[in-house]
């Protein structure tokens, strides 16, 4: 079989629609061939790098936008894996016209909302965003996308998550239950998830992200958790923590800890699925220093 005729310089990389090849005089039978693929009907796209969001776009109307947790990964909000993981993309339209009808969309409709452009595409703004997730999330995930828009990204703040939470909404529960544990200074969602599990275990709540200092003022490291009055840090030590230098940076740095009287916990991933070790631990030290 002969090679394919080459398709117009703009329309390799990305996806288009079929009515669009055509005005740029791209035969019928072109959009036919194997090197192509028809993520949604009218759309073609490489076979090899179809990007589902992107052919959904090209079919939406201006009334509809992405929403739910499609919107939240394009705001680069955390999600559980099954949510990154998902194909169905999520799309709501705004008034009364017809929700879009398409293979792997979730459709829903809205009124009175507050629709943004984002890297190219039509979104929820990140507090609508938000509270659309009560409808897909629970509630320790959807703090960690609220935690995530209000600290380091900047994209929101918990007086803009309030104001977007609709009153008599069928998830305003999930919603305003997420809202009274979003905090201002998490920077990941581990971080979260280590926070909510600390308080869920009945410790008091530790503040976020915290520079020590030994008696002389001098700098000994950030923490991630911590509770200051008792001396007590707790950190959660991701992938990049194995790798050689920054390895060497925890152990000075813990050794400063250690000296000036601070105990340090730390926290990997795998005490997201059994934490109960790591709280025993944490109960010891809060132990150890009451009763001293």
């Amino acid at each position: 079989m002969p090679r394919p005729r080459p398709l117009p310089p703009d329309l390799i990389t990305r996806s288009f629609s079929v009515s669009e090849a055509f005005a740029k005089g791209v035969h019928p039978e072109r959009l036919r061939r194997r090197d192509l693929v028809a993520p949604v009907r009218g759309v073609r796209a490489a076979a090899d790098d179809a990007d589902f969001v992107a052919a959904v776009a090209l079919v939406m109307r201006p009334d509809q936008y992405f929403s739910h947790t499609t919107a939240a990964a394009l705001w680069g909000a955390p999600l559980p894996p099954c949510f990154r993981d998902d194909p169905m993309v999520h799309v709501t339209t705004v008034g009364e016209d017809g929700r879009m009808r398409r293979p792997g969309v979730i459709a829903h409709r809205r009124s009175g909302v507050e629709v943004v452009e984002h890297a190219g595409y039509r979104v929820s703004s990140p507090a609508g965003m938000w509270f659309e997730c009560s409808a897909c999330l629970d509630v320790g995930a959807l703090v960690a996308v609220g935690d995530h828009l209000v600290g380091r990204s900047g994209l929101a703040t918990i007086d803009d998550l309030r104001a977007a939470v609709v009153a008599g909404s069928r998830y305003v529960r999930v919603a305003r239950a997420a809202l009274h544990r979003v905090r201002v200074g998490a920077e990941s969602a581990m971080e979260t998830w280590l926070r909510l599990a600390v308080e869920d275990a009945g410790f008091p709540e530790p503040e976020l992200n915290v520079d020590v200092h030994d008696a002389d003022g001098l700098f000994l490291g950030r923490v991630d958790l911590a509770w200051p009055e008792y001396r007590i840090a707790l950190e959660y030590d991701g992938d990049h923590h194995r790798e050689r230098d920054v390895f060497r940076h925890d152990q000075r740095r813990d050794n400063g800890f250690v000296v000036n009287d601070w105990l340090v916990i730390h926290a990997t991933a795998a005490d997201a699925i059994r934490p109960s070790v790591l709280l025993e631990r944490l109960r010891q030290a809060f132990a150890a220093r009451t009763a001293a």
